[in-house]
């Protein structure tokens, strides 16, 4: 029985598909939170009654998603073994077994052996990262070759190397390449079309960042500016320095946020990504701070993390920080707001990470996504609906290509550094936090195009207030309105008007910088006094006079300190 009538439209013309062709392997690429789990074991079901197979084995990327598949099997009448060791023996009341890739690569013989021995199915979970290493490959090659039936599954980019992939088809394109080819594709731009996932708001944040070279030079720079890419690279990690401002302020404005919507979703949950364990922690005492209440925290090293994350899903705590752990495959449907602070920018890794956020439970919702306000962050959110397939021997034939290729080689260098080396090139001196825009449905509706009362922006989206349409129509009206509102004949004065704050801005940030030298005050406690002293928003929204009123301010502050 295939359970047939419970499934979701896709589920049901892929498992359509999958019986009327039979074939040995199969590829499905389906968005985060479109149900792959469920559409895998309603097949593996159909074979096991119909005594095609009798045994199914899943391979996963991680331990947690192991135990995951197998209580999600076991609602569906397969009984799984998550905890079957290499040389371990299957015990007789089991239909199969879950392993990692990892676990897979230290003894694939092992397993080769108990795949060929019976008629096997083999469901390859996010099958991408049988390309992360050579001997994952070659084991998931040697270990499942042997299956009658292999079914892969992935939900986010695939990888951009030249690693093949194992038991994935490949053709040829014009230009030399070859890319993977999918039996059926199920990607977030249907999905969202289907109501079958919720749709994401970007809340991208903006700041001043100062920071000193390795060279010992003392840097100011606004996130987000036109930047070499060692710069930007550097601006990037000030912000995300828990030590300064731009992290506590962004994490106040992503509670605010949640404590809004769980007044309507009372276990609606948060997640801050963090980009190494040792920030993970302190990120977390900060956002103890803010909260009142110790936030989950999950370290991939440390015993009992897959309980805390079960727990976390499970019940009612506000907050969750990770590294990795939940970047990928781990199912918490009750998340709604998250804090992207990590360095890591790969279409890969973003798009497992935003895969956690979308799983939808009722119509109306939408989530929040707080994200630094930078050009390769903004890239990937405005192309969340974009589809990629995995391409090999990409040519380099111009420059474009070149930098391309260049860029992807430094991304994987840059991640494979240690963080000590990366704490040494450089020291984090002062950030503070302003928002910069909003992303949504492709689109970018910067500040002055939303809203006069900054609060209002933690309001946009909440479930049940507007559907994800009303939500684009509102901010495309607002922002239309604001160009309406502009008397006509006045760009000139306008674009005069906006050198004049620009340049306004510069001197602010330059004396701030000074007054940083001189008192030791960190650039964001200043920004917050001037504000509390002269009144007005943060300084990328504040008006010219208001600029220039903190510029006298801050320069009686020098004189009567001098004096």
């Amino acid at each position: 029985m295939t359970r047939s009538q419970h499934l979701r439209v896709w589920q049901r013309d892929a498992l359509e598909l999958y019986q009327r062709t039979q074939p040995r392997d199969f590829l499905t690429v389906a968005t985060p939170g479109a149900g792959k789990t469920t559409f895998a074991l309603t097949i593996a079901a159909d074979l096991m009654s119909r005594g095609i197979v009798e045994r199914v084995v899943i391979v996963t990327p991680t331990d947690h998603l192991k135990t995951q598949w197998a209580l999600a099997a076991s609602g569906i009448g397969i009984t799984l073994d998550p905890s079957l060791a290499g040389q371990g023996r299957l015990g007789a009341d089991f239909d199969g077994f879950a392993v990692t890739y990892a676990g897979l690569a230290v003894n694939a013989n092992s397993y080769r052996t108990r795949i060929e021995t019976r008629a096997t199915m083999v469901i390859l979970d996010e099958i991408h990262h049988a390309a992360d290493a050579l001997s994952w490959g070659d084991a998931v090659q040697e270990a499942c070759e042997p299956a009658i039936r292999r079914l892969a599954l992935t939900g986010t980019p695939f990888r951009s190397d030249d690693n093949p992939i194992p038991f994935v088809s490949y053709a040829p394109a014009d230009d030399g390449t070859v890319s993977s080819v999918a039996d059926f594709s199920y990607g977030y731009g249907n999905a969202l079309k289907d109501g079958v996932v919720r749709p994401v708001l970007f809340m991208a944040y903006s700041g001043q960042m100062h920071w000193r070279t390795r060279a010992g030079d003392e840097v100011a720079a606004r996130l987000g500016e036109p930047l070499d890419r060692a710069a930007t690279a550097q601006a990037l990690r000030t912000a995300l320095d828990p030590q300064g401002s731009w992290i506590p302020a962004v994490l106040q404005a992503a509670h605010t946020r949640l404590m809004e919507v769980r007044r309507d979703v009372p276990d609606a949950g948060g997640l801050v990504i963090a980009s190494d364990q040792d920030t993970a922690r302190q990120y977390a005492s900060v956002l103890a701070a803010i909260t009142g209440t110790e936030p989950t925290l999950v370290l991939s090293d440390e015993a009992g993390s897959s309980a805390r994350i079960a727990d976390f899903s499970a019940g009612m705590t506000p907050w969750m920080v990770a590294v990795r752990m939940v970047s990928e495959g781990v199912d918490i449907p009750r998340l709604s707001v998250g804090v992207y602070a990590t360095t890591t920018a790969t279409p890969l890794y973003f798009a497992q990470a935003v895969g956690r956020f979308v799983r939808m439970r009722r119509r109306g919702e939408t989530a929040s996504i707080f994200v630094p306000s930078v050009p390769a962050l903004l890239a990937l959110a405005s192309d969340l609906e974009a589809q990629r397939d995995h391409v090999i021997g990409r040519p380099v034939s111009d420059e474009a290509d070149l930098f391309a290729a260049e860029a992807e080689l430094m991304s994987r260098a840059q991640q494979e550094q240690s963080a000590s080396d990366q704490l040494g090139e450089y020291r984090a001196l002062g950030s503070d936090a302003s928002f910069d825009r909003l992303v949504y449905d492709g689109g970018e509706f910067g500040y002055d195009s939303m809203a006069d009362d900054e609060g209002e922006l933690d309001f946009l989206g909440i479930p049940g207030l507007l559907d994800p349409d009303q939500v684009a129509e509102l901010l495309r009206k607002s922002r239309s309105k604001r160009a309406k509102a502009a008397p006509k004949g006045t760009q000139a004065a306008a674009d005069v008007a906006f050198e004049r704050r620009a340049a306004l801005r510069k001197e602010l940030h330059a004396l701030v910088g000074a007054w940083h030298h001189r008192t030791g005050t960190p650039h964001g406690v200043t920004h917050t006094r001037l504000r509390q002293e002269c009144g007005g928003p943060a300084a990328t929204a504040a008006s010219a006079v208001e600029l220039k009123e903190r510029i006298d301010a801050l320069r009686a502050w020098a004189l009567k300190a001098s004096g």
